[in-house]
């Protein structure tokens, strides 16, 4: 694992590294409120971006159940979600494979001397899962990620990174060597919240649409070397 000071970057999880797919908390949403998988209504205001346990809330709502036993099922969800990912390891690694790029983007900022970590809506057991079946894991330190199990409120993350990071390395995180890479406007929204360089990639949003929330960079995929010189060309500057 990097211990270079060359930087942080921070990763978002679906629709980044990997596609983002619903059936994950679709299952683990009717598991844990005893519907059928069916019966499960997502809102209408998009999920992406948000965290693993206020959009389980908001979709049992959706889905009839009430409030207060919305809010009462979150740590039999932390359950379910786990039991979901893990029995579907060989699904996951057909159905939702990594972005093309993704794996030697890492490699590339991990030898070119930055740390990485992710910060991501999904829980902790979730993210996990993913990012082994994907094989992206070996130069992510997840000791220091932020995930949805940590916060309901996705804004406070960065803080847990940032604390993470400091523990961890024996040094705080500077902001202005830290870059999360996202791919939604709420990724934009969250780093800025911790004042963090962002780049985004059109891997969902269009371009356009992205621009509008003004990220530092923008990338059309996950190029390694495009997405190296972003990275380094944010961070040479601290």
């Amino acid at each position: 694992m990097s211990d270079g000071d060359a930087g942080l970057v921070i990763w978002d999880v679906d629709g980044t590294l990997i596609p983002a797919d619903l059936r994950w908390l679709t299952r683990a949403t009717a598991r844990t409120y005893g519907i059928t998988e069916s019966d499960v209504v997502f809102p209408d205001k998009k999920v992406h971006g948000y965290t693993d346990e206020s959009i389980v809330v908001d979709t049992a709502i959706a889905s009839g159940i009430d409030t207060l036993r919305a809010e009462a099922g979150i740590p039999q969800f932390h359950e379910a979600i786990a039991a979901v990912m893990y029995e579907g390891r060989q699904e996951l690694a057909e159905v939702q494979p990594p972005y093309q790029g993704a794996k030697a983007s890492i490699a590339a900022l991990h030898h070119g001397g930055f740390v990485q970590t992710v910060l991501t809506g999904n829980v902790r057991s979730a993210a996990e899962v993913k990012l082994a079946v994907s094989e992206l894991d070996e130069y992510l330190d997840l000791r220091i990620g932020g995930f949805g199990s940590d916060a309901r409120d996705r804004f406070e993350l960065p803080a847990v990174v940032a604390s993470r990071y400091s523990e961890v390395y024996g040094r705080q995180l500077d902001p202005a060597k830290a870059v999360v890479i996202g791919d939604a406007p709420n990724d934009i929204a969250c780093a800025r919240h911790g004042g963090f360089w962002v780049v985004v990639v059109a891997h969902r949003a269009g371009s356009d649409e992205l621009a509008a929330h003004h990220p530092d960079v923008i990338l059309d995929r996950l190029d390694p070397d495009e997405v190296l010189a972003a990275v380094g060309s944010l961070t040479s500057g601290a």
